[in-house]
């Protein structure tokens, strides 16, 4: 990006690098876009809600701020892409907070988009609105239910996306675009691998249909890559985009590769697909009615997606962001590992 300055009475050209405001930037995934963007000449204003976690990721080039989405809304800093991937992400909870997180948050978030005359709208969303029974491969990105409503996550995603494409249809947001990453592997993980470790050590691993499931995962620092590629690509002003590594596989075989390269062995828990989903839905009730609504053990959209296939195209992140995964998924998992393996000895 250049500005222009007169130096010595002559209007002269100087370089200066392009600005980005990431939401959620202590989260998962914003840490990892963080240092892509600051590694790649950024300016980055890296937002979230703990301050312990921003410390973590002062580096040049990088401001930190502690702020929540509602303080955003009346926040004044310009800045030439805004990468919203702040949410709450969860299998189960409550729709007024889902609602509150991910449907008031983005809008709170556009409200500052709109002040600060943002440019370009990045939001990170989900392919879990995808979900569902049934076997789904190569899934493009307009292939979902809009009424889905297997859990309030996705329902929430789902009204977020809807609100900021009227946004941009009426001028708000002149650019949007919108990535669907799918299953984020990577050191830092709080999510996947852990749950999968945890029930190695309980229970086992639930598995249906002996694992032949197709399923797709993604190394964060692809996901990381895409954003900062949706960030510069030219001459498009919308689009949606799924982004996996690439590189689907049977659920089985995933679940041995990871166990295989963390030293230790898989147990696994042969489940009747047809009980467990009821038996789901009979615990989804059940812990509505009771003080909190906890987490029940078992939920309809962790049985769809450990028993079904589902795998994304990801074609038009190759052709239009010139989306090509740095990491492979051998790799991603080689590099977890170690990690792993160094941190709990």
């Amino acid at each position: 990006m250049l500005k222009y300055a007169i130096m010595s009475g002559v209007l002269q050209e100087q370089e200066i690098s392009p600005s980005v405001l990431i939401t959620g930037a202590s989260g998962f995934l914003g840490k990892y876009a963080v240092s892509e963007f600051a590694g790649n000449g950024y300016e980055v204003v890296a937002t979230g809600r703990n301050t312990h976690a921003l410390a973590s990721i002062e580096q040049p080039g990088v401001t930190t701020l502690a702020v929540t989405l509602e303080d955003m809304r009346e926040l004044e800093m310009p800045v030439d892409t805004l990468i919203h991937a702040a949410a709450l992400s969860s299998p189960w909870g409550r729709w007024r907070d889902f609602y509150e997180s991910n449907v008031d948050g983005t809008e709170h978030i556009i409200r500052f988009a709109v002040r600060n005359k943002v440019q370009r709208f990045i939001y990170v969303s989900s392919p879990s609105i995808y979900s569902g029974p049934g076997d789904r491969l190569n899934i493009a990105e307009d292939e979902y239910d809009a009424g889905n409503h297997l859990n309030h996550y996705i329902r929430s995603k789902l009204q977020a996306e809807q609100r900021l494409k009227e946004a941009h249809e009426t001028g708000d947001l002149p650019e949007l675009l919108v990535i669907r990453p799918r299953g984020l592997i990577g050191i830092g993980d709080p999510s996947l691998v852990p749950r999968l470790l945890e029930a190695n050590r309980k229970t086992g691993i639930p598995l249906f249909f002996d694992g032949q499931n197709e399923v797709d995962l993604t190394c964060v620092e692809n996901v990381a890559l895409a954003l900062r590629l949706a960030t510069e690509a030219r001459n498009i002003t919308d689009g949606t985009f799924n982004i996996t590594n690439g590189e689907p596989a049977r659920f089985k075989d995933l679940v041995d590769s990871f166990f295989l390269a963390l030293g230790e062995t898989p147990h696994y828990k042969q489940i009747n697909y047809k009980v467990a989903y009821y038996l789901a839905a009979v615990l989804e009730k059940a812990c509505m009615l009771l003080p909190n609504t906890p987490e029940p053990p078992l939920t309809r959209y962790t049985v769809t997606t450990l028993a079904h296939s589902q795998t994304l195209d990801i074609s038009r992140a190759r052709a239009e962001l010139g989306y090509q995964p740095k990491l492979s998924l051998v790799e991603g998992i080689a590099k977890f590992a170690a990690h792993h393996r160094s941190s709990h000895v």
